[in-house]
């Protein structure tokens, strides 16, 4: 069985260092990945601008219709037997062209996620990879030990594939996995590839309860 790198060896956390380590270059790397295949191309550049300019459209057009709403109640309130005002005779015309803004949001947001797909068989290709080396580096062995006793589904996690009663002790599989939900997503902030501000639909968006 591999070993942890001679110059980690000596180190009290040097698996831990090690797994967090790769962890980071897997990141890097899938990143790259993803700059190459998608970031730096014209379609996602479009489709990115796109999805940014109809959400702040949107939202512009909510606040419009909110600022609205409420001076229109005030003035009823005031002249209960007048003649409806053309802010409400307006409002059905704004209401739709909102469900249009609303509906192009959406698609393109269909349409990014599945111009993102493409590097995925890639990058899971990656993480099974690199999951499969350190579980040659790691199989059966506490990589790191944690704070707190564990329980419940928690600890079938942290202590998957050890040996030992020791509640606290966590294996590589779990550290690994809180690296990949925390390293890539914090990298992708930084790095400014994190996903529109709009683009919350995804592949398979909710229903809209308006069409029902």
């Amino acid at each position: 069985m591999a070993a942890t790198p001679h110059f980690l060896s000596s180190f009290r956390y040097g698996d831990a260092l090690t797994v967090v380590g790769i962890s980071v270059c897997t990141a890097l790397v899938c990143e790259a990945i993803s700059w190459v295949l998608i970031y730096r191309t014209a379609s996602y550049k479009t489709l990115r601008s796109s999805i940014d300019k109809a959400s702040k459209k949107l939202e512009s057009m909510k606040a419009t219709s909110s600022a609205s709403s409420s001076s229109s109640s005030s003035s009823s309130s005031s002249s209960a037997a007048a003649a409806p005002s053309a802010a409400l005779l307006r409002r059905p015309a704004k209401s739709k062209k909102m469900d249009r803004v609303e509906s192009s949001l959406k698609e393109s947001s269909r349409d990014l996620s599945l111009f993102k797909f493409k590097s995925g068989a890639v990058v899971a290709l990656v993480l099974v990879v690199v999951f499969a080396l350190l579980n040659s580096l790691f199989e059966g062995k506490a990589v790191a030990k944690l704070p707190f006793t564990p329980f419940g589904l928690v600890m079938k996690m942290s202590h998957r594939g050890l040996r030992g009663s020791d509640a606290t002790d966590c294996s590589m599989a779990f550290l690994y996995f809180l690296c990949s939900i925390s390293i890539r997503t914090n990298l992708q902030k930084f790095l400014g590839f994190s996903p529109p501000r709009g683009a919350t639909g995804g592949l398979f968006p909710m229903p809209d309860p308006k069409m029902n």
